[in-house]
């Protein structure tokens, strides 16, 4: 009874430690992985850089994406897209014009 009472609580520790680090990240890690196996031609990324732009073309292991209006093109890396922007249309609304007397 005392070897189990002494090893318990280190055993409780790496189960606390699993539970709260090590799961939560390989999650993550997965995540991202099944992110950028699914991007597609046309997807909006911003990559670790902060770079956003949209794929133009997709290789096995790399993009080339669009970043401006001005057509600039640039080849990256797929483990270098940190996210996927989702297209939804903003809502701008410009202050009306004040009348100046």
């Amino acid at each position: 009874m005392n070897g189990i009472s002494g090893v318990l609580p280190f055993i409780v520790i790496i189960i606390i430690i699993y539970l709260f680090l090590i799961r939560p990240e390989s999650k993550k890690k997965k995540t991202a992985q099944q992110m950028r196996s699914n991007l597609e031609k046309g997807d909006k990324i911003v990559t670790v850089g902060g770079i956003i732009g949209v794929i133009v073309q997709v290789t096995e292991e790399t993009l080339v994406i669009e970043t401006s209006a001005d057509r600039v093109r640039v080849e990256v890396m797929k483990w270098a897209v940190s996210s996927k922007k989702q297209d939804k249309p903003e809502k701008i609304e410009e202050p009306e014009p004040e009348d100046e007397e």
